[in-house]
């Protein structure tokens, strides 16, 4: 099977695991049902809004400019994370975090009243060839559990023997939460206008 076949494979695996939503199981159903999870994955739940207060943010990547923040009065809880790795969601959640901040994007825990937006992710690794693409998806929800809109990308990681987790470094899971913060701020921008 060549790359592009399996990276198209995965993808569409991903997109119909992220379009079984409804409200009855939405992100703030605690104990209720989990949505479901591929084989060998684990949810794993990010915890942005207290992230950097327990360790160090990475340094920035060579050539990194800031970019402004905006102006928006959007609160938003990231959900668990399904398909990631406990090791790769840490680094993930930590630049979430840091990002948020520096966009003037507030984040708010499970139990926050005030949460405007929920962010859902999923993901998958695909090894093959000596490379591992990572494969994401986000889907911002209202608080009802109702899409509003999509975040979605892949990452690539040098390595890709065995477990295709193993392969994912820190840099590019910070990455991926560099590229998603972006895409929000542009979106949360463009429902202001």
């Amino acid at each position: 099977m060549t790359t592009l076949r399996r990276i198209i494979l995965a993808a569409c695996a991903t997109l119909m695991l992220a379009g079984c939503n409804s409200t009855s199981d939405g992100p703030f159903a605690d104990g209720g049902p989990k949505p479901p999870q591929p084989v060998g994955s684990e949810e794993v739940q990010p915890d942005p809004a207290t992230a950097l207060a327990s360790s160090e943010p990475a340094p920035e990547p060579a050539g990194q400019t800031q970019i402004a923040a905006i102006t928006t009065n959007a609160r938003v809880q990231f959900a668990p994370v399904v398909g990631a790795t406990a090791k790769t969601v840490a680094p993930l959640s930590r630049r979430l975090a840091l990002r948020a901040a520096e966009r003037g994007i507030q984040l708010s825990g499970r139990s926050d009243s005030q949460t405007t937006h929920v962010m859902k992710g999923y993901f998958s690794a695909i090894s093959e060839a000596g490379q591992t693409t990572v494969i994401y998806v986000w889907d911002v929800l209202d608080p009802s559990g109702n899409r509003l809109h999509r975040i979605q990308g892949q990452s690539k990681a040098g390595g890709g023997n065995g477990d295709a987790w193993s392969s994912v470094s820190d840099v590019t899971m910070e990455t991926i939460a560099d590229n998603t913060i972006q895409s929000l701020a542009k979106w949360l921008e463009s429902q202001n206008g």
